[in-house]
Formats: structure tokens, sequence, C-alpha cells
């Protein structure tokens, strides 16, 4: 599967999560199978572009190509101008957001309160795709609420004004993250367009994966908050399209060494003390479906220093796999 001049091997998207899709977390998931990883999306507001959120946004010094960087805001011009800064600054692929369900970025008439004017989105598309000489991709939903799903006319707008890849999530904006996931309705969109087309929603396994391309025909499919404290789940999909068959689930051993590597590298991305803190959502995570998960957040989230929080990480992930009680379990 091909995205203008790159080819995404295997067709395994890291969907872009503000507050997730760092760096150091787009890094990994490459390295565990992840085809291409979007980042956080970028306001196009050029007034915090300076910012060190943004600046640490557009950072993508080492990070392998392709580099999508994911744009948002309402006003054509200052998109364009946004894509155009954000290639001059490594990124590959531009990829606009019309899919935000956030009530703040809605408000603000960007993310999917976009698709509600076809007009604007026609006139968005054309002003960012003829900005850059990059591939421009477009993220939407299925439509606005169940009375106005209109993701089939915003596709074709889409790929009429020059769009080079569409990721549909398979919901409306009033869903939010929750219901069944419109894989009809991607189905549809991909039957009707020329373009690849990305399937997001929903997609938490390796089985999930290949029924949901199956399902929808899409090129590739998008894969989020089942990343989340899972990265290897990239390898998991590869491994089972390439084979029909399912990896074992990595030991104990290994997913501590992930997360201590994960951690590591947010110590460095951001520096202490706002590493540690950031880190902190990625360990319940990874710990969430293990043994003392409780006592283990409560103790490690109490950590000031990069040094104390890998210190109980590595206390804690080896006592898993000596098969042992935890060293801070009674106390926590």
């Amino acid at each position: 599967m091909r995205i203008g001049p790159y080819t995404i091997d295997p067709p395994l998207i890291l969907a872009p999560m503000a507050g997730v899709t760092d760096k150091p977390f787009r890094q990994l998931c490459k390295r565990l199978g992840a085809g291409l990883a979007v980042s956080e999306m970028t306001i196009s507001d050029p007034r915090f572009w300076n910012t060190d959120k943004s600046l640490r946004r557009m950072d993508h010094e080492g990070e392998p190509a392709p580099v999508s960087v994911q744009i948002a805001g309402t006003e054509p011009r200052q998109l364009a101008e946004a894509a155009r800064y954000n290639v001059d600054h490594g990124a590959q692929i531009i990829d606009i957001n019309m899919g935000c369900p956030a009530k703040k970025v809605c408000n603000a008439w960007a993310g999917s309160a976009l698709m509600r004017n076809e007009a604007l989105v026609a006139r968005i598309v054309e002003a960012v795709v003829q900005a850059v000489d990059v591939p421009v991709t477009l993220k939407i939903r299925t439509g606005w609420d169940a009375a106005h799903r209109n993701a089939p006319t915003i596709a074709r707008i889409a790929q009429d004004a020059g769009i080079a890849a569409l990721a549909v999530h398979g919901r409306t904006r009033d869903q939010q993250y929750t219901g069944v996931a419109e894989y009809d309705t991607i189905a549809a969109i991909k039957a009707a367009l020329t373009i690849p087309v990305f399937a997001n929603g929903d997609v938490d396994s390796p089985r999930k994966a290949a029924q949901v391309l199956r399902q929808t025909g899409a090129d590739a499919v998008l894969v989020g908050r089942a990343a989340q404290g899972r990265p290897w789940i990239f390898r998991e999909i590869a491994h089972y399209l390439a084979t029909d068959e399912e990896l074992p689930p990595p030991s104990v051993t290994e997913v501590g060494d992930i997360l201590l590597g994960h951690l590591r590298a947010l110590h460095d991305f951001y520096g202490e003390p706002q590493g540690v803190r950031i880190a902190r959502k990625h360990l319940g995570w990874y710990a969430k479906d293990r043994p003392e998960n409780a006592a283990f957040r409560a103790v490690v989230n109490r950590a000031e220093t990069a040094d104390e929080q890998l210190r109980l990480t590595a206390d804690y992930f080896g006592a898993l796999a000596a098969g042992v009680p935890a060293p801070f379990a009674v106390a926590a």
C-alpha cells in the first residue's frame, strides 16, 4: 500500500492521539511493527508554533520515514501555511484532521465539526494540497450525527481535490468512542474511491484487524487506543496477516524491558519533571492487566524523579518475572 511515493508495509497505522502519539511513542510503535505513525495534531495558528508543546510536536529528528504530521484548524490559508511550515520542519506526509470529536476542537469549528460545511472542506483540502509537494491525507468520521452521515460526499470531495489517501473512523462525532464502528460505511466509501482508504475503529486484536480489512476492503487499518500500553500489537497483527497464526504474548520480562525503554525515551524527550508526569499514564496502561496493578500505580505515581520511576518499575516487573510478590505490595 502506498501514500504517494511511500510504501506503507505492513498496512498498519498508529492513529494520531492527542497527548499520546508523541515522538517517543511513534518511534516505539514503528520499531514494533507499525508501517506508519501519525503525529499528534499540530495547531494551524502560527501564534502557537513556538510554544514548548508545539516545538516538541514538530520535532522529528531521527524519526524513521515517512514522517506524517497531522494539522488542525479551520481557515484554509492558515492550514496551507501550517502545511508548508511542517514540511519545512521534516513532515513528509501532511494529514488534515476532520475527525477529532473533542468539544474544545469542535467548538472552534475544527476537527469533525468541519464535516458540517462541505464547501469549507473543499476549500481547505484544495488549499493544503496546492500548498505542498508532499502527499496530503485526510482523517474524517462518518458524519456529525446519525442524521448527517455525509462521509461518502466528503470522501468524493477530498479525492477530487487531490487527497492521496483517506482515513475513516467508523463513528459519527456525537458517538465519540462509543457504540459499534460502521464498517459498512467504510466499505461503501472504499468501493466508490480510487485512492487508498484506511479503516479506523475498534481494531484491538490481530483477528479483528483481519476481519475489518476483509469487511471493508480497506487498504490499511488504524490502531489507536488498543496500542496504549500494548505497542507490540502491531507486530502481532502483522504476523497474523502474513501467516494466519497468532504470536504468543510477550513475556513479562519483555514487557518490562519495552516499558523501561519507553520511560527512558520519555525522560530524555521531555526532561524532568515533565517526562516523569507524562510517563504515569503510560505506566497505568502497561500495568492495567497485571497482578497488583492498583498497588503498583499507587506507589509508582508518587515517584518524583526519573531514577525513582525507573527503579520502581524495574522492581515491579522483576518481581512478576520471578513469580514473587512485588516488594511494595503490602505497603501500598
